[in-house]
């Protein structure tokens, strides 16, 4: 009997190991909240001032603390670590504030933050200034990158649009109130397109006006036509598009100087002119031209971009640019135009010159980072904008289906823009399937 005791002891001991074995390759989620962060919590706890210390993250108490220690409590005086504020435990990691003493600014944590990732075994250290003197370090205990869920309240929003998850586990959102123009770099089967059909899908829930320019004959765009307020698939195209654009923002710069308004949110309600996003696919077959005929069209198309990107902010119009490369080897203007563009966004490039195009006048630490992207994880990027932070996202896996349906859905939301008929795309009376893309409705005039 006592053998049969040792011998269903023994089973249960292996099929618990098992188990949690399973569940951190299958349900990291379950294993985090099992095993890692009890363990994560009580490696923290112990170790938080002796890893501060070796870490460099400490500073000599001021005068008074360090004579109240030697002469009243009868201590050795020792350097003070940033003073824990809260700890939080997520089903991702655990969160903790921290406040800084004199002598240490956010800048000194995040340069060891990898040290701190090894101190206590978890997957990444990220940290977050809340405010001056307090700081949030938040610890991942897996890789919430390798299976992307994205967080439940991560919700469209006054033209704030949730479209990947951060490395720390909170959401990347594409703000345009605060980076109105963007430019999203990526090679063949990098993600791009990807990135792209999220925004598109959480846009499409907005009341605004989006604007398709892709002169791939539509293949990526035309599906989505059911809420595109303009579609332009050939370089003629975009050209009268564009200059159709730049019109409609001299002449709500018109409007806003009637209102002394200085952009479009100052504006009263009944008159505030409703917001356009342009979205353009492969910048460069608007750059790069056949024959010395083509020229002129490229001149018109570059000069429009660029006053776009540069003033059409305050009029409502905002610029979403995708392509492969952008540099100056594009030609005349490139430079110019991506020196206007705000948010960046690198996934995995096929050389790291592209690389420092997107993030090197940006976040030049960024660039190593989004070099080393591996093909086996389509849809990771860098994200990074001119206040010289970056992080590294991934989008959630989206069918092109599903992001037809949601423009199917919210096919009521396409604003009456007149200036923009003549533009219209024809709207799919079902799925699209194999087969040629879209035309347009109407032929379009220069």
């Amino acid at each position: 009997m006592s053998d049969l005791s040792v011998w269903l002891e023994a089973t249960g001991a292996l099929a618990s190991a098992g188990g949690l074995g399973y569940a951190k390759v299958r349900a990291p989620r379950v294993y985090w909240s099992l095993v890692g962060l009890p363990a994560t919590w009580a490696r923290f706890t112990f170790s938080y001032r002796s890893t501060m210390d070796v870490c460099g993250l400490t500073v000599q108490p001021s005068g008074l603390r360090a004579f109240m220690t030697r002469n009243v409590a009868r201590r050795e005086v020792q350097p003070v670590p940033p003073k824990i504020r809260r700890v939080r435990a997520t089903s991702t990691g655990l969160r903790v504030t921290l406040r800084l003493p004199a002598g240490l600014e956010p800048a000194d944590l995040m340069a060891s933050s990898e040290r701190l990732r090894h101190a206590w075994g978890v997957h990444s250290v990220t940290v977050v200034e809340k405010k001056p003197g307090f700081v949030e370090l938040r610890m991942t205990g897996y890789d919430v990158l390798r299976k992307v869920r994205m967080p439940r309240k991560a919700r469209p929003r006054d033209m704030v649009v949730p479209v990947a998850l951060r490395e720390d586990a909170t959401a990347f959102e594409r703000d345009y109130r605060n980076a109105p123009m963007a430019l999203t770099l990526g090679a063949n089967q990098s993600g791009k397109s990807m990135y792209l059909r999220n925004l598109i899908k959480g846009l499409a829930q907005l009341p605004v006006a989006l604007v398709g320019v892709d002169c791939k004959r539509g293949v990526e765009q035309s599906a989505f036509a059911p809420r595109l307020s303009a579609l332009a698939t050939t370089p003629d195209e975009a050209a009268s598009l564009l200059a159709v654009l730049v019109a409609e923002m001299e002449d709500r710069f018109n409007l806003l100087s009637r209102h002394g308004a200085s952009d479009r949110w100052e504006l009263p309600n009944e008159v505030r002119p409703v917001p356009v996003v342009v979205l353009v696919d492969e910048i460069a077959e608007l750059f790069l031209i056949s024959s010395r005929k083509d020229e002129d069209r490229r001149e018109r198309i570059v000069t429009a971009l660029i006053r776009l990107a540069q003033m059409a902010r305050a009029a409502g119009i905002y610029l979403e640019i995708c392509g492969q490369r952008f540099g100056s080897d594009l030609g005349k203007g490139a430079t110019m135009l991506r020196a206007q563009l705000t948010g960046r966004v690198v996934h995995r490039v096929n050389d790291k010159q592209t690389a420092e195009m997107g993030l090197g006048d940006v976040a030049p630490d960024a660039v190593p980072a989004a070099s080393l992207i591996p093909m086996e994880r389509p849809g990771t990027a860098v994200a990074a904008d001119a206040s010289g932070g970056w992080s590294k996202i991934r989008t959630p896996e989206v069918s092109k289906s599903e992001v037809v349906a949601v423009c199917r859905e919210f096919a009521h939301l396409v604003p009456a823009l007149p200036f923009l008929d003549p533009f219209r795309p024809f709207a799919p009376a079902e799925a699209p399937t194999a087969g040629p893309s879209l035309v347009k409705a109407r032929p379009v005039t220069e």
